[in-house]
């Protein structure tokens, strides 16, 4: 039998080969560095190097060290401009201390506005000055009828959170609540302040107590307000602040805080009963002095009672 010969497969050239795109060309300095991709740039340490360079040289130079003093001073006399026209309107060097607080004055400070009805005095102890001149009064910390502005603040923080978390409890909490509690509570505190300043005006009242005394104690009653949130949704089951449970804590927290203000703004509204051994606060003629007692009264009932009711509702 023939053996057939094998076939070997003979290589073919072709003409056409399709050609490969190249990579672009590297210039010498990346093939020097021979690191990383070639399609990234990479950082050149000569360019580095000369701009560090000319940042040196242009720091040394005079006219810029000129520019940088002169920015320097400018900057500074802006900063004074502004702090001068700012403290014209607001010092905030009188907000300090307000601040000056303690665990202890928190505490017994939260026990006399839940609890005002067996404390005394109320009057607020008075400290010579810098220059030994009197009617200075003592910080927070060294008083417990002194005003703070800590407590307050809290505790507006604390009930627009709270109206918020119950909100959400609810199944209704929308990102708006949360401006809309904030907002009603910056509003109240507004008009009561207006309230104050014009019964203050029109009673002739020139007492030398600051504003931030009037926000202090108008931010008290969020105390009472809290408690009584939370009191009532936890008796009524998350069903509000309605129901006997609601209305009784209500009504406790609304005749604390009211006890309290009747107490503690007696030295900005009736500043003669500070002083009963003769003087000028003595001119004062005793139907002034009913006139003020009067709107003592209805602005710590009255008006807390309708800022009570309506932020407790909402």
């Amino acid at each position: 039998m023939a053996t057939l010969p094998l076939h070997h497969p003979v290589p073919q050239h072709v003409s056409s080969v399709p050609q490969l795109r190249s990579p672009p060309p590297v210039s010498s300095q990346s093939q020097q560095g021979g690191y990383g991709n070639p399609y990234q740039h990479q950082p050149q340490h000569g360019a580095t190097g000369s701009s560090w360079g000319q940042y040196g040289q242009f720091m040394n130079d005079p006219t810029a060290q000129v520019a940088a003093q002169f920015g320097q001073t400018a900057f500074k006399h802006g900063q004074e401009y502004l702090e001068q026209n700012v403290n014209r309107w607001f010092n905030f060097a009188t907000l300090k201390p307000y601040f000056q607080v303690t665990n202890s004055y928190v505490i017994n400070k939260l026990f006399l506005v839940l609890f005002p009805w067996r404390h005394k005095p109320w009057s607020r102890k008075q400290a010579p000055g810098p220059n030994g001149q009197d009617g200075w009064y003592l910080p927070p910390r060294e008083d417990v009828n002194s005003p703070d502005m800590y407590i307050p603040v809290m505790a507006v923080v604390t009930y627009v959170l709270l109206s918020t978390l119950i909100a959400g409890l609810r199944g209704k909490f929308q990102p708006e609540v949360l401006g809309k509690t904030a907002s009603t509570a910056l509003i109240v505190v507004i008009i009561e302040m207006l309230v104050l300043k014009l019964g203050c005006y029109l009673l002739g009242i020139s007492n030398q107590s600051q504003l931030l005394d009037l926000i202090a104690y108008s931010g008290y009653k969020f105390v009472g307000m809290i408690v009584t949130i939370v009191v009532a949704e936890v008796a009524n089951g998350g069903q509000g602040t309605g129901g006997w449970v609601g209305w009784a804590v209500f009504s406790y927290t609304f005749l604390a805080n009211s006890l309290f203000l009747m107490r503690s703004l007696k030295y900005v509204l009736l500043p003669e009963s500070a002083n009963n051994n003769g003087g000028p606060m003595q001119t004062d003629s005793r139907a002034k002095r009913s006139q003020r007692t009067q709107f003592l009264f209805a602005y710590s009932y009255l008006v807390q009672l309708v800022f009570m009711w309506m932020l407790t509702r909402a």
